[in-house]
C-alpha cells in the first residue's frame, strides 16, 4: 500500500513485504494480536460507560479522562511481555474511532473478536526498527526474515511498521516512510476520462475497455462448493480447519488477483496520461439501491481509484473527480443537449442532432470534458 497527500509538504509511502517468523516469533505475534484486542476492548468498556453518563453534556464529555493501557499493566501483568508501542497505539486508533463517530462519517465503536483483521503497529523510537540482509528488526521479536521485492529509497524515513496476519496463517509488515521529495507538478496535455461499467471496470474516451476478467464471478461456483462442504464440518474438528483453511485460500486468491489487475491498470493509466478524470461515485450506496452489490464489489473500483491517485499524484499528474450527479450518461458529447431520461437498458446513445454513440463512450467523452472545464483547458 502506497499514500500521497497532496495536502501535506510530506510525501507517505507504504512498502508491504511477506514476514517468515519462527515458531517463537509466531508465539510472541499472536499474543502480541491478543494483547491489542485485549486492551481495546478494556478501554473501549470504560469509554462506553464514560459516555453513556455524559453523552447529554457534550462539554463535560470532553473534560472526562479516559484510561491508558498503562493502566491495565498493573492488573495485567501479562501486557508487559509484549510491545508497548503496539498497546499505545491502540488508544490512538480508539480516539480515531470515536472522532469518526462524533463527526457522523462511521458508526459507534464496535467491540474487538478473534474473527476481525489481527493486526497491530508499532513505532519507530531511538532506532528499534532497522532492515539488514533480508532481515527486519522489530521490538521484542528481534530480527525477523521477510521478503524484500523491492528497495526502500535511501532517503525514505521509517516511521512505523504495521504487522498482519491473515486469514490463511500468512504474516505481513507494512513499512511506512515518510520523505520530503516532492514530485514536480507535470503540465496537463494529456487527459482522459473514465466512465465506471459493471462488467469491464471502467470504459475511456477514446473507446477503450479495461475488460475486467471478474475473479470473484468465475470463482463463485467452486466457492459454493468448498463453503458448501465446510458447512457439513463441525466447527471446531480437524477437517472442519482444514476446509475453513481452503475456503480462505480462494478468497485470498480472488483478492489477490483483483489486486495485481488493479494495480497494472492504474499503472498503465498513470504512465500515459497527464490527467485522468473520473466520477466521484458512492459504491456502497450503488450496490445497495440498483442490487448489484456482487459486481460492483468484484470490481473494486474504489480501489482501483485510490492507486490510480497515488501513482499519478507520485509523478506531479492529477487525478480530477467530478460530482456524482453530473448527467454524463444523459448529456450528447457531440451538442451538449441533456436528455431527460435514459434506462440502463439503452447501451446506445442517440440524439436528435444525429449523433449516436455507445452509452459508456458517450458519457466518458462527457466526463473528460467536465474534467478539462475544471482544469480551465477546454
Amino acid at each position: 500500500m502506497k499514500l500521497y497527500d497532496n495536502n501535506h509538504s510530506v510525501f507517505s509511502k507504504a512498502y508491504q513485504f511477506r514476514l517468515y517468523p519462527t515458531k517463537e516469533q509466531e508465539h510472541l505475534l499472536v499474543k502480541t494480536f491478543g494483547c491489542v484486542r485485549f486492551v481495546y476492548n478494556k478501554m473501549l468498556e470504560e469509554r462506553i460507560q464514560i459516555y453513556e453518563k455524559f453523552k447529554d453534556d457534550k462539554e463535560a464529555l470532553k473534560k472526562q479522562k479516559f484510561p491508558t493501557p498503562a493502566k491495565y499493566k498493573k492488573k495485567f501483568p501479562w501486557l508487559k511481555e509484549v510491545d508497548s508501542l503496539a498497546l499505545a497505539n491502540v488508544q490512538l486508533n480508539l480516539q480515531k474511532a470515536f472522532q469518526n463517530f462524533f463527526s457522523g462519517r462511521v458508526g459507534f465503536p464496535k467491540f474487538k473478536n478473534r474473527k476481525t483483521k489481527q493486526s497491530y503497529t508499532t513505532n519507530v523510537v531511538n532506532g528499534n526498527i532497522k532492515l539488514s540482509d533480508g532481515y527486519i528488526k522489530l521490538p521484542k521479536l528481534k530480527w525477523i526474515k521477510f521478503k524484500q521485492h523491492r528497495e526502500i529509497p535511501a532517503h525514505h524515513i521509517i516511521k512505523a511498521c504495521t504487522i498482519t496476519k491473515t486469514k490463511t496463517g500468512k504474516y505481513y509488515v507494512s513499512i511506512l516512510t515518510e520523505s520530503e521529495h516532492q514530485p514536480v507538478p507535470k503540465e496537463v496535455q494529456t487527459v482522459v476520462g473514465l466512465d465506471f461499467s459493471m462488467n469491464t471496470l471502467y470504459v475511456d474516451s477514446e473507446g477503450k475497455r479495461a475488460n475486467y476478467p471478474r475473479f470473484y464471478r468465475k470463482a463463485l461456483e467452486t466457492l459454493a462448493k468448498e463453503q458448501c462442504i465446510l458447512s457439513r464440518r463441525k466447527k471446531g474438528s480437524n477437517r472442519w480447519h482444514k476446509q475453513r483453511l481452503k475456503v480462505a485460500k480462494l478468497h485470498e486468491k480472488i483478492a489477490n488477483q483483483r489486486k495485481d489487475f488493479l494495480h497494472k491498470e492504474s499503472h498503465k493509466l498513470a504512465k500515459r496520461y497527464d490527467c485522468v478524470v473520473i466520477e466521484d461515485l458512492n459504491m456502497k450506496g450503488m450496490s445497495q439501491a440498483l442490487h448489484f452489490g456482487q459486481s460492483v464489489h468484484d470490481n473494486g473500483w474504489g480501489m482501483f481509484t485510490s492507486f490510480l491517485q497515488y501513482k499519478l499524484g507520485e509523478q506531479g499528474k492529477k487525478l480530477i473527480k467530478i460530482d456524482k450527479w453530473f448527467p454524463s450518461s444523459k448529456t450528447c458529447s457531440c451538442c451538449g443537449q441533456v436528455r431527460e431520461s435514459l434506462s440502463l437498458s439503452e447501451r446506445t446513445f442517440r440524439c436528435e442532432c444525429g449523433f449516436e454513440s455507445d452509452r459508456d463512450v458517450n458519457a466518458a467523452i462527457n466526463i473528460k470534458h467536465e474534467g478539462m472545464k475544471r482544469l480551465a483547458i477546454a
